[in-house]
This record gives structure tokens, sequence and C-alpha cells, in this order.
């Protein structure tokens, strides 16, 4: 900024709020040039003056701004010197009255304090309590002794002692001649567990001559030889129990057919394995195969009297590696519908498998063999309705008839289509 020009004017006027200069001459270069750039130079000299009064209050203004905060930094640190040290003054005094009250030593507080509970001092409270205390608890102990020593009516125990004498000899007495009728009990026990004993003895006994077979003339494995031979003997085929006869390694295999046998040689070989137990799955395949190896077959069925004794992982009728079957066959009820089924599959596939004849319509046999099988699994569902059902029974009886006889249309149809490899050719 370009330092200010006096100006040279005579004289300024100010009334009624308004200032007139006479005779203004003005040599500043930078005023000079920007009233002769603007149209109205007087309005531009109006407008310089204007503003720089202006910046001329503003410039006074700061200054006395300046000056006050100075002057009050001034005395807010006279005042804050002296806050801190009255403050300091204060602090002292205070910890000197609180150690005159509180001090470890020579405190009013402390030393009132050891004088009513100290140990040193004869007149401490506690000591004051503790006499009293020894002084009753003495009392109390000598009334007590000699109110329970005594036997008259006075002792609230006398008669408590006396009727506790009493009941207690009376529980003796009880309790000897208990003793001596629990001890006449054991004699009498110890005697019937001993027979119990000797009998449980001889109902294993009996259990393992059941298990052998001999139990009601005839075994598992003889009551489905029986059905077997019944089956075979409509077929043409031999059925021989071989259960106790040696094979070849070993004595696998229960009940052996020959296809055929009975009108010329055998066709093939099928093995019935009967257990009346439940193996795994693993094992019921290993023994099967055992049987057949032993008995040299071509087919090995598993039968079981019932599908909880079936291994694990199975169902009835469903064949294992072509040439093995499992099977539910119950004597008791007399039914041997699935028997019959598994023999015909287990026969048909023997004689598809060595016949080696070009008559047998191998899908026609497939086709039977699965109707059957579907026939066989409709009447075992309908036989578990029939187990679990209030109502409807004859009906449902009425419906199982009709199936067992269409199962055995299906197996009739099998053996006519296995003849006519028996048929010889023209």
């Amino acid at each position: 900024m370009e330092a200010a020009i006096p100006l040279p004017f005579g004289r300024v006027h100010i009334a009624h709020g308004r200032m007139s200069v006479e005779y203004l001459v003005v040599d500043d270069e930078t005023t000079v040039r920007l009233a002769s750039e603007r149209d109205d130079p007087v309005r531009f000299v109006t407008e310089a003056l204007e503003i720089g009064a202006r910046v001329l209050d503003r410039e006074q203004t700061g200054a006395n701004a300046e000056f006050v905060r100075a002057e009050f930094e001034k005395t807010a640190r006279a005042l804050d010197a002296e806050f801190v040290q009255r403050a300091r003054v204060v602090a002292e005094r205070l910890d000197q009255k609180v150690d005159e009250v509180f001090g470890p030593e020579h405190g009013h507080v402390t030393q009132a304090l050891a004088r009513h509970f100290g140990d040193e001092s004869s007149v401490a409270v506690q000591h004051r309590i503790r006499a009293v205390l020894s002084e009753v608890s003495g009392q109390m102990r000598e009334d007590l002794r000699k109110q329970f020593s005594a036997d008259a009516d006075s002792n609230p125990l006398a008669v408590f002692q006396r009727a506790h004498l009493s009941a207690a000899r009376q529980i003796a007495g009880e309790q000897s001649e208990h003793l001596r009728t629990m001890n006449a009990r054991l004699e009498a026990m110890k005697v019937e567990i001993a027979e119990l004993r000797s009998e449980k003895q001889k109902l294993t006994e009996i259990a393992a001559v059941q298990e052998k077979g001999t139990a009601k003339g005839r075994s598992y494995e003889e009551a489905v030889a029986m059905a077997v031979d019944a089956i075979a003997v409509v077929q043409g085929d031999d059925c021989e129990p071989v259960g106790d006869l040696r094979g070849e390694g070993g004595r696998k295999g229960d009940v052996v057919v020959a296809i055929g046998a009975c009108s010329g040689p055998a066709r093939g070989r099928i093995v019935f394995e009967a257990k009346n137990s439940q193996l795994s799955r693993n094992r019921a395949l290993a023994e099967l195969d055992e049987a057949i190896e032993t008995r040299g077959a071509d087919f090995a069925i598993f039968v079981v009297p019932s599908e909880d004794k079936l291994p694990a992982r199975t169902r009835p009728l469903r064949e294992f590696n072509g040439d093995k079957m499992f099977v539910v066959y119950d004597p008791a009820s007399d039914e041997r519908l699935a028997l019959e089924v598994a023999y015909a599959l287990a026969r048909a596939r023997v004689l598809m498998h060595r016949g080696g004849s070009e008559a047998v319509d191998p899908a026609a046999v497939r086709a039977e063999v699965e109707r059957a099988v579907l026939a066989m699994e409709n009447v075992r569902r309908i036989k578990t309705q029939l187990t679990n059902a209030t109502g409807g029974i004859d009906e449902a009886r009425k419906i199982l008839d009709f199936m067992a006889g269409d199962v055995r249309a299906h197996l009739t149809t099998i053996e006519e289509l296995l003849a006519v490899a028996a048929t010889p050719a023209n």
C-alpha cells in the first residue's frame, strides 16, 4: 500500500450528519488513476473516503481489543498466582488439622480408640464384655448342671431318660427276635437258592437239548427238511437231510435238493442252511458259500423262523451274487408259501444256468420270477396288515388266499417254461 499523501484543503464542514470538504486536491498516483478510469469521479472520491474511514475505524477497534486482551491476561495471571498461594496455605492448614485429629500416634481419635478398644487398656470395651460373658456363661453352666443332674421331676430330661432306657431295652429284645427270625429265613433262602440253581442247571441242559433238535421230537432243521421235502416231491426232485453227514471239508448245509433226481440224473443242486438264531450279513453269506462248496451245490438258501432273525440289511427273497437267497419259514404257522417261492426261484436259476437248452425263454422266466417276487412282497405286506389290523380280517384273508393262488400260478408257469428244456426236440 502506498503512503498516504496530505490533502491540501482549506476547510472541512460537519453538520447534520454530513461532511463537506472545500478545495480538496489529491496528488496520489493510484487515486488519480482509479478516478480517471471511473465514469463518475465524484462518486469514486466519496466511496474512497467512506472505505478509508471504515478501515481506520476497524484498525482503531482492533488496537483497543488487543489492549483489553493484554490487560485481562495480566489480571488473570495475577489472580492465578494469588489463588495458588491461598490454596497451598489452606492445604497445609488442613493437613495439620487432620494430623492432629487422626494422627497414628498423637491424634485425638486414635488416642480415644486406643483408650476404649486397645488390648493394653484395662477399661477397654472388649475386656468388659468378655468379663461379663464369662461370668454369665459360668452361672448358666452351673444352673444347667444342677438342673439336669437332678433325678427329680424338675429335671426336664429325667422323664425322657427313663422313657429312652425303657424303649432301648424293648428294641434290643425285639431286635434279637428279629435276628433269630432273619437267620432262620436266610437258612431257608439258602436251601431255596440251591434248589433254584439246580433247576436252572436242568433248564440250561434242556435248552441245550432243544438247541440240538431233540425237543418235541424234531428240531428246526428237521422241520425245514420236512417242508422242503414236501415241495421237492411235487417237482420230482430228491430231498436229503445232510445236517449230520460230513461233506467235503465240513458239515455246512442242512438239506440238499437234487433237481430232477427222481426221474434221472440230477440237473443241479440246491442247499438249504436252517438257522434258529440271527447272524451278521457277512457271516451268513460266508456260511452259504461254505455250504455250496461243501455240498457241491449250485444255489444256497438261508432259512430263518422269523424276519427279526434275518441278517442285518437283508430282506427275504432277495438274491445275492446270483447264487444265494434269504427266506423266512415258521413251522408253527404251517405257511410255507415263502419257502415255495424261494425253492422255485432257486430251481429256475439252476436250470437256466445249467440247462443249456435254447427252448428256454430267459426273458419270460425272468419276468415270471419278478412277478412272483412282487406278489410275494404283497403277501408279506398283507400279512403285516393282518397282524396289526383290528377289523376287516376276513376280507383281508380272502385277498391273501387269492394272492397266494396267484403266486402259485406264477410258479406253475415257471415250471412249464422250464419243462420245455427237458422235452426233446422232434
